[in-house]
């Protein structure tokens, strides 16, 4: 019996549609005359799901009790004893209730394939095993049912469901995925826009990658070795040559032209004395990766093949190299990259890109050519000391056995000497031991002895031959040690750089004192420090590390200038000639930071400067208009209490107190926001938290509104964990938020208060159905001073503190208030408090 075929339908997040697809699909085939029944379908009771079953055979389910409830599974048995040709079963993910045949509805699929029965299946991307991790971090939210990676892709077809993240909210808004009740928590958690978008990306990226395989898999097994033009995918061969950059850039640009990927691939020879020059690598892999390529290494013994069989593989269809900097004498002893990767690319596009040209009015600069690594001084001495007196040393120790030992073996022991010395010292030393143990073996093993006079032909050979052999040894020991030197100098410099550029400069604090000692420890030297003139001519130490300081810069052997007069001083110091340029780029460093500090200084002022101006402008202007309203108003009514030449009635005398003592009110609260506002803006609020309890706070919150919130309908449930919070802080800031949404609240629509519980925080919602915010106007809703309702012309009193100290409180107790959009049009207010720790 044939095996089944499995389909699946693959969504980023619910509502996206995925069951409506399984079951249209269904449909389609049980039309085209197919035996297709419902496995199992979970409508999560949304009519529109529910209705798109429309007449398709429904198997009944099971039902199992598990812990005192009576949950229904899909009856496994049941299908199989049906043995339709198609079964639709949802939620691939689903883990089932236990006392059936499996423990992951996975698991039932298989049977059902395994019974050549045709499954089409659903599940979203953040059921995925491998990035269930991601998506937790995305959301918040940790998925306890998965399902394994590989049972997805063996999947014969996998089908994407995709919606833009703004419809899917629509959706969710309209009611189409969740009841009214969930619709706003929802919208302020899982399904915000962000997390919507990177869960859509992933589901994306994922299929992506499936299909890759896929097309892979079938030139494979088609033995298809030519590239198909399915996707432009630029490989750009890399040897951190000058110019590198230049080529990358190129690439991004062609490949941002056709929509297409960008490979840099660096070939690495086998040959262990072939050394490119790769100083550059390091920063052009950096560059890829800011303009979103990727980069790969292989080895090869020959870069042209090498580089033509990594473009196959990758199924690339443009190959870009650099113009080679090689002088046609190198081109015509060692051949042409080029060349050969031009003859045997076919029918991949190979394009030589030339090197940039030298700004205008300067020549292109040539490169230098290398000097050699210097070895340490003592290891220098060391071995120039074994190439004379330690050579001649062996050769004398050695001259008692020359009757056994004979020239050839003397002669061995000697090059022994030679290799050891060129390990050591390098190639001047070694050249010196050469001679000297050419001019001894002559001395000590040729006839006639103790002369420097050779009589015998085949001993002449043999020390021209030992000399020639010493000389191409010492050779090829001298390069990979100085490379191993250069490569652990460069390291050295790459780590050190690598911190400078990751150091605390860019992190906006006082970098100075860590600069100085990474200055210190990557030199070791015995002391580091800044010193900075007072203007008549006394030094001061600005930033220090170590010990042994001079006290002037005259009295240190390296002092390099800073910004305003400062010098950088060293003690101990034993730099060489190849130390400058990574010392280079401390001192630039350390400019830099100073110039931070200055910039930062300056930058504190202008703030400060701003802010105090802008609240005394708006200061005077709340002062000039919002309150002397309520005093204009409270001066009237007393006025005409007062007066003698009017007899007012009980009820009219009444209402002027009435007046006075609502805007009185009313100036109260006014009063107490500008002081509420200056405390805060001084850091001034006086804070006490503890532990409290939502209800009483959210009722006293209400009541502190007056007779506006009667119509405040709070729905918080009873079991609602405690914050933490400064209670009197807490009301305040939610009696302002409560008064703001009562204010814009149209007649007969109702302010609502919610709260929901979080892992470890509590939100507290303030929805009012009002106009709304204008987008323009959003970055201003929190600030001082600021009232959005002038646009209409009939703005609610008061100075627009309210929110400003509302969310001034919130955030001195810890906690955090935002806005968003109220389905259907309004604003909502969310406090975030932290949960009171039990």
């Amino acid at each position: 019996m044939a095996r089944g075929r499995l389909r699946i339908y693959l969504g980023a997040a619910p509502g996206v549609g995925k069951t409506f697809a399984m079951l249209d699909e269904g449909w389609r085939r049980k039309g085209r005359g197919t035996d297709v029944v419902v496995g199992f379908v979970e409508t999560h009771n949304r009519p529109r799901t529910a209705a798109q079953i429309r007449n398709l055979e429904v198997v009944p389910r099971t039902t199992r009790s598990y812990r005192d409830t009576t949950f229904e599974e899909m009856d496994l048995d049941a299908v199989l004893a049906r043995h339709p040709t198609v079964a639709l079963v949802d939620e691939l993910a689903h883990t089932n209730v236990p006392g059936g045949r499996y423990e992951k509805r996975w698991e039932d699929i298989h049977a059902l394939l395994d019974a050549g029965i045709d499954v089409i299946s659903t599940v979203n991307i953040q059921h995925l095993a491998s990035l269930n991790d991601v998506v937790e971090r995305i959301t918040g939210i940790v998925q306890r049912e998965t399902v394994p990676d590989a049972v997805v892709r063996a999947a014969d077809q996998i089908e994407l469901v995709d919606m833009h993240p703004d419809a899917l909210r629509r959706r969710m808004a309209h009611g189409n995925i969740y009841t009214a009740e969930k619709v706003d928590a929802a919208l302020a958690h899982y399904f915000r826009v962000g997390n919507l978008a990177a869960l859509r990306e992933l589901a994306l990226l994922w299929v992506a990658d499936r299909v890759d395989d896929e097309l892979a898999a079938y030139r494979e097994r088609h033995g298809i070795t030519e590239p198909w033009e399915t996707r432009e995918r630029i490989v750009v061969a890399l040897t951190g040559a000058p110019g590198g950059e230049h080529l990358l850039r190129r690439a991004a640009r062609m490949a941002a032209r056709e929509r297409g990927e960008v490979v840099g691939v660096h070939v690495r020879p086998l040959d262990p004395f072939v050394h490119p020059p790769a100083e550059g690598l390091v920063a052009q892999r950096r560059l890829l990766g800011e303009l979103g390529g990727r980069y790969a290494e292989v080895t090869g013994a020959d870069i042209s093949t090498a580089l033509v069989d990594f473009a196959r593989a990758e199924n690339a269809t443009q190959l870009l190299l650099g113009a080679s900097g090689r002088t046609r004498w190198a081109e015509m002893v060692h051949g042409s990259v080029i060349n050969r990767v031009v003859r045997d690319a076919a029918p991949i596009d190979v394009h030589v890109i030339s090197a940039p040209s030298a700004p205008a009015g300067g020549l292109p600069a040539s490169p230098s050519r290398r000097r050699l690594t210097t070895v340490a001084p003592r290891r220098r001495q060391l071995a120039w000391l074994l190439a004379t007196f330690g050579i001649a040393a062996l050769g004398a120790a050695l001259s008692p056995l020359r009757s056994s030992l004979e020239l050839p073996g003397a002669l061995l022991c000697l090059l022994l000497g030679v290799v050891g010395v060129a390990a050591i010292g390098g190639v001047p030393p070694a050249a010196a031991a050469t001679v000297v143990a050419t001019l001894v073996g002559d001395f000590f093993f040729t006839t006639p002895y103790d002369t420097l006079r050779m009589n015998r032909p085949s001993q002449i050979i043999d020390v021209v031959v030992f000399f020639a052999a010493a000389a191409v040894v010492s050779g090829l020991i001298d390069r990979p040690a100085r490379r191993g030197l250069q490569v652990a100098r460069a390291r050295a410099e790459a780590e050190a750089l690598a911190r400078l550029a990751g150091g605390s400069v860019l992190a906006g604090v006082n970098a100075l004192p860590d600069l100085v000692s990474e200055l210190r420890r990557t030199f070791d030297l015995d002391g580091v420090g800044i010193l900075v003139p007072d203007g008549h001519g006394i030094w001061s130490v600005g930033a220090a590390a170590g010990e042994g300081l001079p006290a002037t810069p005259q009295e240190a052997p390296f002092s390099a200038e800073l910004d305003d007069g400062a010098v950088l001083v060293l003690a101990g110091s034993d730099l060489s000639a190849d130390d400058t340029r990574l010392l280079a780029a401390f001192v630039a460093q350390l400019r830099q930071a100073q110039e931070h500090l200055r910039l930062e200084a300056e930058a504190a002022t202008a703030v400060e400067l701003a802010e105090a101006n802008s609240l005394r402008g708006a200061l005077l202007a709340a002062v000039s208009h919002d309150l002397r309203t309520p005093l204009a108003a409270i001066k009237a009514a007393a006025t005409s209490l007062l007066s003698a030449e009017v007899a007012w009635d009980d009820d009219q005398a009444t209402g002027f107190a009435k007046t006075i003592d609502a805007e009185s009110d009313r100036l109260t609260q006014l009063v107490s926001n500008l002081l509420d506002m200056s405390r805060i803006q001084v850091g001034a609020v006086p804070i006490s938290l503890q532990s409290v309890n939502l209800d009483d706070v959210l009722y006293r919150a209400v009541a502190d509104v007056g007779a506006a919130g009667s119509g405040v309908v709070i729905d918080v449930a009873e079991t609602l964990p405690p914050v933490s919070a400064d209670p009197g802080l807490l009301e305040r800031a939610l009696a302002n938020v409560i008064d703001n949404a009562v204010t814009w609240s149209p007649p007969g629509r109702a302010v609502r208060i919610e709260a929901h519980t979080g892992e470890d925080h509590v939100d507290i919602r303030v929805i009012d159905e009002g106009p709304g915010i204008p987008l323009p106007q959003r970055d201003q809703v929190f600030q001082p001073f600021q009232r959005l309702g002038d646009r209409s012309g009939g703005s609610p009193t008061g100075v627009g503190l309210g929110l400003a100290v509302a969310r001034g409180f919130t955030q001195a107790i810890g906690g955090e208030l935002t806005f968003e959009d109220t389905p259907g049009g309004g604003a909502t207010f969310v406090f975030t408090l932290r949960r009171s720790e039990p």
